[in-house]
């Protein structure tokens, strides 16, 4: 099939396979932020709550798929999973993970500087310098690899029921 026959992401690059080294570093960088995460008490459940509202947020359907698999291999549950774009209407998270949660959002969307502020000082209140830190550099983290996924267009394929 010619590239003017194919679909859009049919000419899509992998550049995580077109570029190995950056990727290796970024794998890296994520594997480093893992163990800060767990160096600061962060629960893996967390850090997966962060990927997934992230990747939400980003509209990044293969980060979706990976990390609501980890997160339901992880223990999470598939109620807390459904609601979670709309955490805040919910009383199913603790005020540690709202905290995580609405710092995680404005790390994603840094624009709006009241929203930013209100969050940082949220998280201030609720997790530790270093959680706030951690929770930080997770949501950046993501966001990176959201970003590759989204770029390369990576598919989601069907995957049996585990």
């Amino acid at each position: 099939m010619s590239s003017e026959t194919a679909g859009p992401s049919a000419r899509r690059i992998f550049i995580d396979k077109q570029s190995p080294k950056a990727h290796y570093a970024l794998m890296q960088t994520s594997e480093a932020v893992r163990a800060v995460a767990a160096d600061a008490g962060l629960d893996r459940a967390v850090v997966e709550l962060i990927n997934l509202r992230v990747s939400q947020i980003n509209g990044c359907a293969y980060c979706l798929d990976v990390h609501t698999r980890s997160a339901l291999r992880g223990g999470e549950t598939p109620q807390r999973l459904g609601v979670l774009a709309a955490w805040r209407d919910t009383e199913l998270f603790t005020p540690g993970e709202r905290a995580a949660l609405a710092l995680a959002e404005v790390v994603t969307d840094p624009a709006d500087i009241a929203a930013q502020e209100s969050a940082y000082d949220a998280a201030r209140q609720a997790l530790t310098d270093d959680q706030v830190s951690a929770v930080i550099w997770v949501a950046i983290t993501i966001n990176a690899f959201n970003r590759v996924s989204i770029m390369s267009k990576h598919p989601v394929r069907n995957k049996p029921q585990q």
